[in-house]
């Protein structure tokens, strides 16, 4: 009798693959004046529920709320956990370029908060 007659032959692992991108969580930005659609956040002015991708918006009555342009005038820019700049460079400029620009916010701003903080502490010294 063959010994591998009850056993269950296991598929082999699939390879690792990256999350789908899914396009309802991206960010849409006006051309006109830079204003980012979040459809996390939604714009309660125009009683728009958190949530609300860009794509489900009604383009005949969608206009910008800061410049009043049509939706035609928005551009895609990706979900918001994206690292911004080109896909070839991210891997350049000592890890900083696949930073997401919320992390490169605190890395800025902490490190001038750090600057600041050790200049008062000059004062102390007699």
């Amino acid at each position: 009798m063959d010994s591998d007659q009850g056993q269950i032959p296991t598929a082999s692992p699939a390879p690792a693959e990256e999350p789908a991108d899914d396009p309802a969580d991206h960010r849409w930005e006006c051309r006109s004046c830079g204003f980012v659609y979040d459809p996390a956040e939604g714009i309660r002015k125009q009683a728009i529920d958190p949530g609300t991708p860009f794509l489900d918006l009604d383009a005949a009555r969608f206009r910008c709320p800061v410049c009043r342009s049509p939706v035609e005038a928005f551009r895609d820019i990706g979900p918001r956990n994206r690292a911004s700049g080109f896909e070839e460079n991210l891997k350049y400029g000592l890890g900083v370029n696949s930073l997401t620009p919320g992390q490169k916010n605190v890395l800025i701003f902490g490190g001038l908060a750090l600057a600041f903080a050790f200049f008062l502490s000059l004062y102390s010294l007699r």
